[in-house]
């Protein structure tokens, strides 16, 4: 299995999809973006590709942040897409699957930052990859803004301050606004990022202070997202 990540900042790591792809064993291959490494010439050495997150948004163009090409990403996403690959996106990255299926990110109703369960919908019960989730489960956040829908997608999962938590583009192809890869380190380079913003917030309700998000045991979280991703590469290989 060759997993190929594109990570846009080094504060939004992979995390746990990193050691899950180590764990097993599976050839990894980076696009550091903000390294200004560059995208794959082709996507015929990927079985899966995962899209990291980032401060940044589909819109966001080259003049504000020199190392993130959102057009050029898009256009890998949709080669990947077309070729049968696996895609996974989280928070940015989901938005830009998203656009790759001629949709257009929203800002979420609520910026959401820390631990706050999501539910999943009808859709998301019956969806046999994540349905191991249980109706609730508290799962990491850091976003303002949401993936959008397109006539085949189906949101698996919302909470309380975004209705889009997880969506379905297809069977192979999962956009998560949300952050099950969460784990200390990352959530340390995240904290730094916003300390300020996070001590003195008084106005978004779903914003929580710097030590409620690091004293968050994230491991039950982390396995669940294993076994998603468990689900997904079985499926990719009875496809193949």
């Amino acid at each position: 299995m060759n997993v190929h990540f594109i990570q846009h900042e080094i504060f939004e790591a992979p995390s746990a999809y990193l050691v899950w792809a180590e764990q097993r064993n599976y050839n990894i291959t980076f696009s550091r973006v903000y390294k200004n490494e560059s995208l794959p010439d082709t996507v015929e050495n990927i079985d899966l590709l995962i899209v990291m997150g980032g401060p940044q948004s589909p819109e966001t163009t080259q003049e504000e942040c020199p190392h993130f090409n959102a057009e050029a990403e898009i256009a890998f996403i949709q080669k990947c897409i077309d070729a049968g690959k696996a895609v996974v996106g989280i928070c940015l990255g989901s938005q830009l699957i998203g656009e790759a299926f001629g949709g257009k990110f929203e800002h979420s109703p609520e910026k959401e930052i820390g631990v706050f369960p999501i539910q999943l919908t009808e859709n998301g019960l019956k969806d046999e990859k994540i349905n191991h989730f249980g109706s609730i489960l508290p799962v990491g956040h850091w976003h303002n803004d949401m993936p959008s829908l397109t006539p085949q997608s189906k949101v698996l999962a919302n909470s309380e301050g975004c209705p889009r938590q997880i969506v379905a583009y297809t069977d192979l192809v999962y956009g998560f606004q949300c952050h099950m890869e969460f784990m200390q380190e990352t959530i340390e380079l995240l904290i730094a990022e916003e300390l300020d913003f996070l001590n003195n917030n008084t106005i978004h309700k779903f914003v929580q202070k710097p030590d409620e998000i690091r004293n968050y045991d994230y491991t039950e979280m982390n396995n669940k997202l294993f076994q998603f991703l468990d689900k997904l590469t079985e499926e990719l290989k009875l496809k193949n």
